[in-house]
């Protein structure tokens, strides 16, 4: 997948500042972030070409998972460096917020931090493994959410890593299933 859509490197919208994360997308849909703002569009930033289908694994999880009736339009794929990190936001460019966002973490795993709809409210972390998944829906949908850290070999909180193939080891992949557009069939 990701030689059919290269990892790029997202900007600000307002300062043109890097992102720390390279990002990719997958399905007809792909958000991406740069000068003109944040958005989902049918394809890729800097090839111009088409984002490649959605993957069936991800599918398969949003079904077993979301708990929404209509498919997932998006997955975006955000690949995080042993340095990489997300800091506190909301995910509200989608048109329906009814949907849930499903996440799929792979690779090092990372302390993701979580806390209410203000981003003053207070937060908590938690250890995101390999393997796991999390649905951020229903009166959860809009909290601030981001990752602290990735967790480096060796560290007092890491359990090990699953190795990925074409991922450099110390990296955490993690993938987001997104409805973007209201659905007349919503559950």
């Amino acid at each position: 997948m990701l030689a059919a859509a290269p990892a790029y490197t997202p900007r600000m919208p307002r300062t043109d500042k890097p992102f720390s994360v390279r990002m990719t997308n997958a399905g007809p849909l792909g958000w991406v972030s740069d000068r003109a703002g944040y958005r989902y569009q049918p394809q890729h930033p800097v090839t111009g070409e088409p984002w490649p289908s959605l993957p069936p694994t991800v599918l398969r999880a949003w079904m077993e998972l979301a708990g929404y009736a209509a498919p997932p339009e998006a997955c975006l794929i955000n690949l995080y460096g042993p340095e990489a990190r997300m800091g506190l936001h909301q995910d509200r460019d989608e048109q329906d917020l009814a949907a849930p966002v499903l996440s799929l973490s792979l690779g090092a795993p990372a302390l993701f931090r979580y806390g209410g709809l203000r981003r003053t409210d207070p937060t908590r972390s938690v250890r995101l493994q390999p393997g796991d998944a999390l649905v951020i829906g229903g009166a959860s949908r809009l909290i601030f959410h981001g990752i602290d850290r990735i967790l480096a070999a060796g560290d007092l909180l890491d359990p090990g890593e699953i190795p990925l193939p074409g991922i450099p080891p110390g990296w955490r992949l993690n993938l987001t299933a997104r409805r973007v557009s209201p659905s007349a069939s919503t559950r």
